[in-house]
């Protein structure tokens, strides 16, 4: 079994930063990649960022320069650094993870979902 645990989600001014984290556990053999995908109301589900094991990067436009994506592999935990905080970055941040699990293979998993509210 694989677990996403996310936190840091809330409600905040424009113009602030949060920071989520998204820590995996269970019978990970090896990550290929984690990232965070927002879904507004109404929305599909996109990417907003993400990380390989070898430390690439990818960002939608929205986000370059605003949001910054790192990842600890020790503690199999990503990080999303979100500055400049806009009104329209208000969705549900879910946690992504592709990783290969021991005795399953290879496979996708998502966390949860936080909340990130931008309202003055």
């Amino acid at each position: 079994q694989v677990q996403l645990v996310e936190s840091g989600g809330g409600l905040v001014q424009p113009g602030v930063s949060l920071r989520l984290s998204c820590a995996a556990s269970g019978s990970i053999f090896a990550i290929y990649t984690m990232g965070w995908y927002l879904q507004a109301p109404g929305k599909q589900r996109e990417l907003v960022a993400a990380i390989s094991s070898g430390g690439t990067t990818n960002y939608a436009d929205s986000v370059k320069g605003r949001f910054t994506i790192s990842r600890d592999n020790a503690k199999n935990t990503v990080y999303l650094q979100m500055n400049s905080l806009k009104p329209e970055d208000t969705a549900v941040y879910y946690c992504h993870l592709d990783a290969l699990i021991t005795m399953r293979g290879r496979g996708v998993y998502w966390g949860q979902g936080t909340q990130v509210t931008v309202s003055s």
